[in-house]
């Protein structure tokens, strides 16, 4: 399966590009959860919305993985990202069961959509035991989404100067592994 053209019942996921930028500017603005990301929340929104997309469209490049604009299928809008982000952990190779919703679109089930269809094509497609999300530690949003999505708390540590709690669901290997990264 392409991870670049994937589907789930109301979204559909492609590569990001350069002309995401602009739309992604309105994910910083009149967000309450930005805390929880480990960035600069008082840099420029529209520096913020470009330097997101270009870091993602390098791992993807680099990877074969990383983040996807996730598209409304009804409207076509580009509402958010989600993927699968690399990760060093504690000096682990990790698999990083990740997405983020643009304001407008939270409370909808989204955010369970994207992370359960993320982890579906992690499973059948990347020979890794198990597969995260690290959530900070007073996410209650995102840490409600991670249990939905078959997770549980694995550990707590520090992750980009913040306390974090590792969820995280073993790898049970339905399917033989097709995607190899490295």
């Amino acid at each position: 399966m392409d991870y670049f053209n994937l589907e789930s019942s109301r979204l559909c996921y492609r590569a990001l590009t350069e002309n995401d930028i602009p739309s992604w500017i309105e994910f910083f603005e009149n967000n309450n959860m930005l805390q929880f990301l480990g960035i600069d929340i008082d840099a420029d929104i529209k520096a913020l919305a470009k330097e997101w997309i270009t870091i993602q469209m390098k791992i993807n490049k680099e990877k074969g993985l990383g983040h996807l604009a996730v598209i409304e299928k009804e409207s076509n809008a580009f509402i958010g990202v989600g993927g699968i982000l690399p990760r060093e952990l504690n000096g682990e190779k990790e698999y990083e069961v990740s997405y983020s919703l643009k304001p407008a679109y939270w409370r909808k089930g989204y955010g369970t959509e994207i992370a359960k269809r993320i982890k579906e094509f992690a499973f059948h497609n990347i020979d890794h035991h198990r597969f995260i999300s690290i959530i900070e530690k007073t996410n209650e949003a995102s840490a409600n989404i991670a249990k939905k999505n078959g997770m549980t708390i694995l550990f707590q540590t520090e992750f980009r100067g913040m306390k974090v709690n590792v969820f995280g669901v073993k790898n049970f290997g339905l399917e033989p592994k097709k995607h190899q990264v490295s």
